[in-house]
């Protein structure tokens, strides 16, 4: 998956300064993911929730549901840097991915009752890596169900990659995971289940642990307890239900923490693999975008990437030389300069402070209405019609050198009113059926009798 095809503007997406973190919204249903043809490592279970998260941000994005054949994509390292791991996994993670479509599990509700939702369900459907420009790229896709809930969760748990990059075992993971469905739950305790549905729950191996309880306990729960204690937003604590001397069943009190304990010294944060995606379509590698993150922050990159799309997609303006470059001046044009400290004879001579005036509220966004109704337009052709915009657009792509193997291959599958090829097909039609000046709001702009229909 590009960058512009990517699905960032849909999913929150981890920031600096406050923004909201990246999320998985995880179904209910896939709560509980337990093994049954082959042991699954703590590596592997972080990437597959990366590859959740990345493919629910696109899913979204996207009018309706893609294919059964529609491949997600994104470089390798993107997706390990998500997990908050780094390159001396990478040939782990190849191993893994490879497995990931033999591997079967069981897929489970944490609700009482519930029981099993999938089993057997293959963790991935296809799954292939490949070399581009020297870097290694995956390619996956889901089961049709596991697609269907991704897009559309009726209950889901919010899942913080964030806090989850932070946890070191495989039990905490799950345990956190399981944790989170009951974060806002007012009677403040997950569901009470038997000791073996626990073990299997938490437990990486085919069948689970078979050992006694107070063993896995001692070795297991307790660990991942102060784990997720000390790195997460949660604060959890084992109960035991005992019938007689023996402990029968489980359950743990989840509290939500007002303040998250700081990253450890040297974790690395995860990134957002959408927002590299989309960089990487408009030719800005992932290393010069992490050099700009680190000087701008994640939110003013991110708007800037977005107009710098926009900027690529206008067929009527000079074709961008070094994308690099014009991003980075964006980001340094919006920076504000640094105050100067006024002189002491200035504030002597300054009248007394008045307050501020009130803002003024934001004016309406008619360049953007106008924009949101030319895709209307466009997505009610028939699929004929549209086709001979997409043939335009990519004609378009192709003359300006920024017609790339991954935009050919959406195109190819009917994704593409999103992203730089959505731009370009919009401003393609839109200049061709209304004239060059579509977009300006003039007062003869003929764009101005659609906005007035229905959508």
């Amino acid at each position: 998956m590009s960058s512009t095809e990517s699905a960032a503007s849909n999913l929150s997406a981890k920031g600096q300064g406050g923004a909201d973190p990246l999320e998985l919204r995880k179904p209910h249903e896939m709560v509980v993911m337990v093994p049954r043809s082959a042991r699954v490592t703590l590596t592997a279970r972080r990437i597959y929730t990366v590859l959740l998260q990345v493919s629910q941000a696109r899913l979204g994005s996207m009018k309706t549901m893609p294919l059964a054949d529609f491949l997600f994509e994104a470089p390798l390292a993107t997706i390990l840097r998500t997990t908050g791991s780094d390159a001396s996994d990478r040939t782990a993670a190849k191993r893994y991915l490879g497995e990931m479509r033999s591997l079967e599990v069981d897929w489970e509700s944490t609700a009482p009752g519930d029981g099993v939702k999938w089993r057997g369900f293959s963790m991935l459907s296809e799954v292939a890596l490949e070399v581009r420009r020297g870097e290694t790229w995956v390619s996956w896709s889901f089961p049709p169900s596991i697609m269907s809930a991704l897009r559309e969760p009726s209950r889901w748990a919010r899942i913080d990659l964030d806090l989850l990059a932070r946890l070191g075992t495989y039990a905490s993971v799950a345990l956190y995971e399981i944790c989170a469905r009951y974060r806002d739950n007012p009677g403040g305790v997950t569901s009470r289940k038997p000791v073996g549905w626990w073990t299997d729950a938490l437990s990486n191996m085919p069948g689970g642990d078979r050992r006694e309880w107070r063993k896995f306990k001692n070795e297991r729960i307790k660990e991942a307890v102060d784990e997720i204690n000390l790195e997460t937003d949660l604060e959890i604590e084992l109960i035991e239900h005992r019938q007689g001397r023996t402990v029968h069943e489980v359950q743990f009190a989840v509290r939500r923490r007002s303040k998250v304990a700081a990253v450890r010294t040297g974790t690395q944060s995860p990134v957002d693999a959408n927002l590299v995606l989309r960089a990487e379509t408009l030719g800005i590698r992932e290393i010069k975008l992490d050099g700009l993150i680190k000087e701008f922050g994640d939110a003013l990159v991110r708007e800037k990437v977005e107009a710098l799309e926009k900027r690529a997609a206008n067929s009527s303006l000079r074709v961008i030389d070094n994308a690099y470059s014009y991003l980075r001046s964006l980001l340094r044009n919006d920076v504000p300069a640094a105050p100067v400290a006024p002189t002491v004879g200035e504030v002597l001579a300054s009248p007394a402070a008045e307050p501020a005036p009130v803002p003024a509220p934001a004016p309406a966004d008619p360049a953007g209405e106008r924009i949101r109704a030319m895709k209307r337009e466009i997505e009610s052709l028939s699929a004929a019609q549209r086709q001979v915009w997409v043939d335009r657009a990519l004609q378009d792509l192709s003359s300006k050198g920024l017609l790339t193997g991954v935009i050919s291959r959406r195109a190819t599958q009917g994704d593409v009113m999103h992203g730089l090829l959505g731009s370009v097909i919009v401003h393609t039609y839109a200049a061709a059926t209304y004239g060059p000046r579509w977009n300006d709001g003039g007062s003869h702009d003929p764009t101005q009798e659609l906005l007035l229909q229905p959508a």
